[in-house]
């Protein structure tokens, strides 16, 4: 069981929940997850994300991981605008988030 945040996921039976609620997730959808959740804190690539997750060495388009990445936040409640568990780092990857992203946190 691997758990970041408030996201649990276990590679064994598939499953993920967030919080105490199950999200039903595809299978590249959670094997998207499984991939950013187990580095966690860590930038990875979208070379390294079309290799594990899709098991290709080559793309023309990232359009793949944006698509999944969309249903993948949706279903997690994490706002697509402003997400507080897996953030885009322009020209590099992405990276799920160990904890709040730095400049996210509520200051009321």
């Amino acid at each position: 069981m691997i758990e970041v945040q408030d996201v649990r996921v276990d590679p064994s039976t598939r499953r993920a929940w967030r919080g105490d609620r199950e999200v039903l997730l595809s299978r590249k959808e959670f094997d998207l997850v499984h991939a950013l959740i187990a580095r966690a804190g860590t930038v990875v690539t979208r070379e390294e994300l079309m290799r594990d997750v899709w098991g290709v060495t080559f793309w023309t388009s990232s359009k793949t991981i944006d698509v999944h990445l969309g249903w993948v936040r949706r279903k997690l409640g994490d706002d697509t605008r402003q997400p507080r568990l897996i953030t885009t780092i322009r020209g590099q990857g992405l990276r799920f988030e160990a904890g709040e992203p730095a400049g996210l946190t509520d200051t009321a």
